[in-house]
Order: C-alpha cells, then structure tokens, then sequence
C-alpha cells in the first residue's frame, strides 16, 4: 500500500526536474496547479496514476490532492482501495477559491464519501507554512469529529522550522504538538528533520509517519530517521509521493531504494532489515491508514486484497529468503492484481477500466500544459 501520494499530479511528471523544492513548488507546480487543475484533470490523471500503481502491484493509495472528490471517483470506477484526504490550505486553491470555505469545503467531501466500500475520506492539511495555526486546528477538529486521518507533510526540508506561520524558528513537530494535532490519527508526511525530542512527541502521542524515499532524493530534502522511528514503536508507511517528484509510483521500487538508502545513513548494513521494509508496505502500512482490521495480512476474514508475482523471471530466480520482493522484484513482475476480492488485472491486463482512453485524456491535458512556461 502506498501511503502517500498526490495522484492526480502524473500530468506534471518530468515537468520540472533537478530543482530545490522551493523552488519546484513557488516557481513551477504551484503556478501549474493554478491554472491545469480542473475536476477534469484531477479524474483522468488519478485514472493514469490508479493504473500505474496498479500494474505495479499497489492495492491500496493514500491520496490527498484539491477536487479531492474526483480522484476518489477515479478511484472508486477502476477499483483501487484509497484512503482520500481533500487538501486544505491558506490561499486560493483550486475548486476553493475563496480560502475561507476551505473547512467548509472539506466537510463536504467527508459527507460524500462516508461509508463507501474502497475509499475511506479523510482531511489533508498541506504543512505549517501553508497553513494558520488557526487552519491546522480547524482542519483536525473537522477530521476528529468525523472520525477520520489527519494529513500533513511534516519537516521536510531544514528550512521548514523557519517558514512555520505564526511560530517561526520552532520545529514543525513540537509547533503541530503545541496546536494539540498529534494523536493517533495523524500522519506526519515525510517526517525529515526530526530530532530527539520531536521523535519522542511521536512516539508519545501515537503519530504516525509515511516516508517517500525516493521523492526525497529527488528533491535533496534529505533521509528521515527511520530506523530511530522504528526503534521507538512509531508506526512507520512508506509512500510515492507524486509522479512530479519521484517520477514513478512503484512501490517496489520504493522499497529497495529505501532499504539500501538507511543502510548507507546509518553506515550499517543491517540498519532496517527487509522485514520491517515489507511491514511497512503491507500490515504496518494498513496500520497507519487505519486499515489493519480490513487489510494488510492475508488472514481469514480480512478483504482479499492480493497480488501474485510471476517468479519465473530470471532476476528472480533462484529463491533463497523474504528479500525476494525488495532487493530483486519490480512492478512489472506483477502478474495479477485483486482487490476486495475482485480481479483488476490479469495476465498484466488491466479489467477494470479503458486504458488507452485514459491515455488518450491525459495526452490531452498534457498537450494543454506544454503550451505554457511557468519557469
């Protein structure tokens, strides 16, 4: 399971690489986004995103994007288990033009998508530098009262502690500790610069963490300190981030990359065994999505939520031990893919939905983007 992601941003995918986040944020995707992200766009490229994910063996997808509804539908129609968070933040967004109905405008999305069978709503706050502490409190007071995950990237960059509005120069994580947001229905994204102390808040509160390896590296945010999150007990996911930063969705991918990433960290071989990089991809990822009673083991009772891979391929012969699927496997070593017990691929043969009219949508969109320069 994929524990974060911003779907419906494959149509910025190679659009703006080799930058600091800064400045791919102020100067490109923010730009973008204000002027491509549409309900259209949001539907059809959470469509290709669904698709990625699912040919690469991903069941299950914590999304959180704006027009938040139409990348749930997207979901819901090709069959992709998602956890959906309708992004809030403190200036004009699209589908929220007017920044003060941003609450309003999640409460909504909460109430549309209330008890469906594979999305699962949730409020996803952006960060502490683009959002009030006043937003924050009232983007998790929301989440609280509907019982539902609390989303927000965390300390990302160094620089992060400075940009915070309203308590520069605090760490992002004793600044969300003050407002009274961390609890166990709490997701701190990326989760880079921590230290001793905003690791021991986590670990105290019951916060969880997804880390995007990969996205990170891309951007030189930085590692996070996984295995001293580990060691604490903090639940721990592992996730994609969008296709505009990682380029790919492959979760395979992001398990080897992240194995080997800590082993080099902490100069230790050992630092995170393949054990616990499978956890968190699978019942520790279901745990942090609030999914462990539906999915993440294969249990009797549980949703059949299962993938088969084809093991004849020679990179994945001969079989010696567990760190089959993250030291040798790849996306496209999946064969086939159910989900809630209902086949979505076959034989590598997406059945759910029209592929090539996804792509031929998104081509669309893309030909629109390829008109501007946002440099």
């Amino acid at each position: 399971m994929n524990g974060h992601c911003h779907a419906a941003m494959t149509l910025f995918r190679g659009l703006a690489d080799d930058l600091s986040l800064a400045d791919w944020l102020n100067n490109h995707i923010f730009p973008a986004e204000a002027k491509h992200v549409t309900p259209d766009m949001v539907y059809w490229c959470s469509k290709l995103a669904a698709a990625e994910m699912i040919l690469s063996g991903t069941t299950t997808v914590a999304d959180g994007y704006f027009h938040e509804h139409h990348a749930a539908k997207a979901f819901a129609d090709v069959g992709l288990r998602a956890v959906a968070a309708q992004g809030v933040i403190d200036f004009p967004a699209p589908g929220v033009p007017d920044p003060q109905e941003k609450i309003n405008h999640a409460a909504e999305f909460l109430s549309q998508w209330r008890d469906h069978p594979l999305v699962s709503p949730a409020v996803f706050a952006h960060s502490p530098y683009t959002c009030s502490p006043k937003t924050l409190v009232a983007a998790k007071e929301l989440a609280r009262s509907e019982k539902t995950l609390f989303f927000i990237h965390v300390a990302e960059t160094e620089q992060e502690a400075d940009m915070i509005q309203g308590n520069p120069g605090d760490s992002p994580v004793r600044h969300l500790h003050k407002l009274g947001v961390l609890d166990s229905e709490t997701v701190c994204i990326h989760a880079i610069w921590l230290d001793e102390q905003d690791l021991d808040i986590l670990a105290e509160t019951g916060a969880a963490a997804v880390v995007c390896p990969q996205s990170n590296l891309k951007l030189a945010s930085g590692t996070a300190p996984l295995r001293a999150m580990l060691a604490r007990g903090i639940r721990v996911g592992i996730g994609t981030d969008g296709a505009a930063s990682n380029n790919r969705l492959d979760l395979f991918r992001e398990m080897d990359i992240c194995a080997k990433l800590h082993k080099l960290r902490d100069l230790d071989p050992v630092a995170v065994p393949v054990a616990q990089i499978i956890n968190m991809a699978t019942g520790g990822g279901a745990s942090v999505l609030g999914l462990q009673k539906k999915i993440g083991r294969l249990e009797e009772g549980k949703h059949a939520d299962i993938i088969l891979l084809n093991l004849d391929a020679p990179h994945l012969q001969p079989v010696h031990g567990s760190d089959l699927p993250v030291y040798a496997a790849q996306g496209s070593d999946v064969q086939t893919v159910l989900i809630n017990g209902t086949p979505v691929m076959q034989n590598r043969k997406i059945l759910s939905f029209d592929l090539n009219e996804t792509l031929e949508q998104v081509r669309r969109l893309a030909d629109q983007v390829k008109k501007c320069n946002f440099s």
